[in-house]
């Protein structure tokens, strides 16, 4: 199996474009998503067993520099709240033995350095709430230094040149802070044997499908309706993509859904009370585990959470179609990149400072408009609407494709962000470093400026292409439904069955 990423463009930073050999061997090997394990350690923890459990976790984790001042952000959009890093890849611990790579149907072979599964444990501020995001790993992205290049290649490059695992720990989070806009935390890293080694411990985890999958790919073998699962078949179930619609996309769903049905199985009676399967599980995640903290003070910040307040969400995709990439054909996600602060406020609130601001007249309000909904003449029909009521409109100008209409704006901007947002309703007003000023950036939503009301207090209709959905101007922005992460789901519930 060979330790090198699917293929990568740019400035090869750390040398040539990897080759493709052995790129059907690790399709097909074991592939498999290694978090359950640390949100089974903090709803444990949560339960007043830290100070029983620190000596089980101490043996076997591993520490290393993965947060520090290059990593961290200075504008942290969601505040106090926390979040944690999950990666979950093919890693063998030193401890494995052959027998237990054999469980797995695998062998010691170093396994790869490839991250299959990244998902960003948001954690609220009191501790009562979390989001599970999960990054698809083929999400083709920015990697600092690097280049173009699927996410799960960036903690590859950064072990190259003597970085080592905290190296990719580190380029790793930097890509992902860099795409998201969230400032990480912590940093927890899990292998394969640590998601197998929970499961086992914890016992047959129930899931419910409203169809039976059959899929030799990845072993899964289950019929439509409720199945328990073992520790072989939770595996199979996790890291199954074919012959699911929207392949990675729907491998998130099923990652998500397995990790809030194992969080309800965590905290039952049956678990809790059970001091000898509590040792077991904590000793499991353990050894298995590469961190930047100390693993009882993380899992503190999740004493409150129950399952029912875990959601889960995927970050916000355009698709998944195959480029050619050096002559050969490469299979993407296609992230919404400029949709995606938009999606992560929608999760995080907005900031105070946005919530407070007054909203700043249109003719001291100078703004830019960019068209990414993919109407033509889009952006210019707005820019004619938006100067007709009084705003300094710039030249407009084109934007990446993105499904949400937004008003970005540089911190100490509110005010002039709000008047726009005002005249647009149903758009996201969204802080962003990536913009020097107020940016209209017009999405496949249909959102856009609405006209100056006519004499009879009818908005006029506005320029073809607009893509206007017909809003009156002088319906306030605040009475409009406020946007929410469409994807954003709760499978913490009991009788919860999906695709």
């Amino acid at each position: 199996m060979t330790n090198e990423p699917e293929q990568t463009i740019g400035r090869g930073r750390r040398g040539s474009t990897p080759p493709r050999h052995g790129r059907q061997k690790r399709r097909a090997g074991v592939v498999l998503p290694a978090v359950a394990g640390v949100l089974t350690m903090g709803l444990l923890l949560s339960g007043g067993y830290a100070a029983y459990a620190y000596g089980s976790l101490s043996n076997g984790v591993t520490k290393i520099n993965a947060i520090t001042g290059h990593t961290a952000k200075k504008d942290d959009v969601d505040g106090q709240a926390q979040n944690i890093l999950l990666v979950g890849d093919d890693h063998r611990p030193d401890n494995a033995t052959p027998e237990q790579m054999a469980e797995l149907s695998t062998q010691s072979d170093g396994g790869a350095t490839n991250t299959d599964t990244m998902i960003v444990l948001h954690i609220n501020a009191d501790g009562s709430q979390a989001t599970m995001i999960s990054f698809p790993r083929d999400s083709y992205v920015d990697i600092p230094n690097v280049g173009k290049g699927k996410l799960n290649s960036a903690f590859y490059y950064g072990t190259l040149n003597g970085g080592g695992d905290t190296g990719g720990a580190k380029l790793l989070i930097q890509t992902i802070q860099n795409l998201s806009g969230l400032t990480i935390d912590h940093y927890v890293r899990v292998s394969l044997l640590g998601f197998y080694q929970v499961v086992k411990e914890l016992g047959p985890v129930d899931v419910c499908l409203n169809n039976a999958v059959n899929d030799s790919y990845s072993g899964v073998n289950l019929p439509k309706g409720n199945s328990s699962l073992d520790a072989k078949q939770a595996l199979s179930f996790v890291r199954q993509r074919h012959g699911l619609p929207n392949g990675d996309l729907d491998r998130n769903v099923r990652q998500q859904y397995f990790l809030s049905q194992e969080a309800r199985k965590v905290l039952s009676a049956g678990t809790l009370l059970n001091p000898i399967k509590l040792g077991n599980i904590l000793k499991a995640v353990g050894g298995s585990i590469q961190t930047d903290t100390d693993l009882v003070n993380l899992a503190t910040q999740m004493r409150n959470l129950r399952p029912g307040n875990i959601q889960s969400a995927t970050i916000p995709t355009l698709g998944t179609p195959t480029i050619t990439v050096n002559g050969s054909p490469l299979s993407i996600v296609q992230v919404d990149t400029v949709g995606l602060p938009a999606f992560v406020q929608g999760l995080v609130g907005e900031p105070e400072e946005y919530s407070k601001a007054g909203r700043a007249q249109p003719a001291s309000t100078s703004v830019t408009v960019l068209n990414g909904s993919g109407v033509t003449g889009a952006a210019s029909a707005a820019g004619s609407v938006l100067t007709a009521r009084g705003f300094q409109v710039g030249a407009p100008g084109s934007s990446d494709l993105t499904k949400t209409t937004q008003v970005q704006y540089p911190a100490g901007m509110e005010k002039q962000a709000k008047a726009v947002a005002a005249v647009v309703p149903g758009s996201v007003a969204v802080r962003t470093a990536a913009v020097t000023g107020v940016t209209l950036v017009l999405g496949s939503d249909g959102k856009t400026a609405t006209p100056v009301p006519a004499a009879g207090g009818t908005a006029s209709t506005p320029a073809t292409g607009s893509g206007s959905s017909g809003s009156s101007a002088s319906k306030p922005a605040a009475s409009e439904p406020k946007p929410t992460s469409t994807d954003v789901k709760s499978y913490g519930k009991e009788g919860v069955c999906i695709n």
